[in-house]
């Protein structure tokens, strides 16, 4: 029942949403068309549900074949391969609004995992990627909320930002990934709605613990507040 009322929720909330956004998208879109790299949108594969592949909708915001160039697949703080558009995008998250057509289609939820690309879905262990894959990956999520500036944590870090990531990121992201499978209902998601939202305009609020007392405990590591950088 809970995933019947999800998709619909989704359908009927992303149509909505798309339609009173066209105001806000549209000037981007025709922005982006005439400045910078003249690309709207960034197309690319990303893990759904059941493991099967999909392209993800977003406002392209970094250069040209950035994937190949500098740090791949992870964009640090000030990252240069990020456009001056882009970077405006990125930092309030309107880049990510055209995945509302993703959940119109069915490939995602509102709410539910960060759908991540195949290579660093395998990242996480068997066990968690079957955990992961029960749900429709969502525009926002719980690890959507709790990883909102993760370019600051790799960025901190004195680390080769690919060994950071899979050391410290991937583990904690996975636990809370699996944490939403084993605590998913509408509330849940109504909450996570909400939490997004209040981030939005608050980046540092640090709501999510108190709103979700039993979220895995975060290390220290990813604690921007008191962790110093990581040493080599």
């Amino acid at each position: 029942m809970y995933l019947i009322s999800k998709r619909i929720f989704d359908f009927l909330a992303a149509s909505i949403l798309l339609i009173l956004l066209l105001p806000l998208l549209l000037p981007i879109a025709i922005l982006l068309r005439f400045t910078a790299e003249k690309e709207v949108f960034y197309f690319q594969k990303r893990m759904g549900k059941h493991r099967k592949e999909f392209s993800v909708w977003k406002f392209a915001t970094m250069l040209k074949n950035s994937e190949n160039m500098g740090t791949g697949t992870i964009t640090l703080r000030e990252d240069p391969r990020v456009t001056l558009i882009g970077s405006f995008l990125r930092i309030s998250k309107i880049n990510e609004l055209p995945q509302l057509i993703n959940i119109i289609k069915g490939d995602m939820s509102l709410v539910g995992p960060r759908p991540l690309i195949p290579r660093d879905f395998l990242r996480y262990p068997e066990d968690v990627q079957k955990e992961i894959s029960y749900s429709k990956p969502g525009l926002t999520g719980i690890g959507s909320i709790i990883f909102r500036d993760e370019q600051d944590f790799v960025s901190r870090s004195e680390m080769d930002p690919h060994e950071f990531y899979q050391l410290y990121i991937i583990p904690y992201k996975g636990q809370v990934e699996v944490w939403y499978k084993e605590h998913a209902s509408m509330t849940t998601d109504l909450l996570i709605i909400g939490l997004t939202a209040w981030s939005i305009f608050f980046p540092k609020n640090e709501l999510v613990w108190k709103i979700f007392p039993s979220l895995p405990a975060r290390p220290e590591t990813l604690d921007s507040k008191t962790a110093p950088p990581v040493a080599i």
